[in-house]
């Protein structure tokens, strides 16, 4: 790698130099900034009064993005492996809308402008980039994923099997025409929405309605405790290590013991 491309490198990927910080800082305040001027875009209001000033704004993040992008396949060796991952994809979403309208102007005339236009708003996805806690949470999630799995299908199950317990129970004249749209209130009940729209009449429909209720409560914290309890494991392992002692059964030691630190004994290699 030549100098210049190490010192690029350095400033773009790294975050340690000053002119690293600076270049991050600048970056995530663009892609905020970005992202205000899609929404305000949105209004009609505003978009009839400040239509020329949005294409403008809409230009110079295009291009301040397109050249982040060029200086980062510039700097890794791999290039195509970078276009194809996550964050490479998140670039190439963030400033093809407007080069596909401007190639292809006829695009102004389909609704289809309208997701190309919608599509800027992946932006917000490269600040993922420089959330450094962002990568505990995703391996606190990969590691209790089995336990998040198993809890996902008895939700699933419970919803079909209340869904279709209440389309017995209530029937088409209380408004659960079908196990699909009674599935959807069990839905709306279990993760206490509660929208309204289709509600139960009779007694056991608003027992099982409570009932149903009530788990919801339940349910909610039980991914917020695996994800939890997974981190602080995470942190756990990165200070001690877990050997049961053979004589006290004591498990938390610290990470290069070898006697128990509660009884002496010592511990299995």
């Amino acid at each position: 790698m030549s100098p210049l491309k190490r010192k690029i490198y350095d400033i773009i990927f790294g975050t340690e130099t000053r002119a690293g910080k600076l270049f991050d800082i600048a970056l995530i305040i663009s892609v905020l900034l970005s992202v205000i001027t899609v929404m305000l875009e949105s209004v009609d209001s505003l978009n009839v009064m400040y239509a020329r000033e949005f294409e403008i704004a809409e230009w110079l993040f295009t291009i301040l993005f397109s050249i982040e992008l060029a200086l980062r396949l510039y700097c890794v060796e791999k290039k195509s492996k970078y276009i194809f991952s996550f964050f490479g994809v998140i670039d190439v979403l963030s400033i093809v809308p407007l080069y596909l309208t401007s190639i292809f102007p006829a695009l102004r005339s389909f609704g289809i402008i309208r997701a190309f236009r919608i599509l800027r708003i992946f932006r917000i996805l490269k600040l993922n980039r420089y959330m450094l806690a962002s990568r505990g949470l995703s391996e606190a999630l990969f590691a209790s994923r089995a336990k998040i799995i198993v809890f996902l299908g008895v939700t699933v199950t419970t919803v079909f099997i209340i869904g279709a317990f209440m389309y017995l129970i209530e029937g088409e004249e209380n408004g659960f025409t079908s196990i699909p749209e009674s599935i959807y209130w069990a839905v709306v009940t279990i993760t206490t929405v509660g929208y309204g729209d289709i509600t139960p009449q009779t007694v056991p429909g608003k027992l099982l309605s409570s009932v149903l209720m009530l788990v919801g409560y339940g349910i909610i914290v039980v991914p917020t405790g695996l994800v939890s309890a997974e981190m602080v494991n995470q942190k756990l392992d990165k200070r001690f290590k877990t050997n049961v002692c053979p004589n006290c059964n004591h498990a938390i030691h610290t990470k290069n013991a070898k006697f128990c630190s509660d009884c002496g004994q010592e511990l299995f290699s």
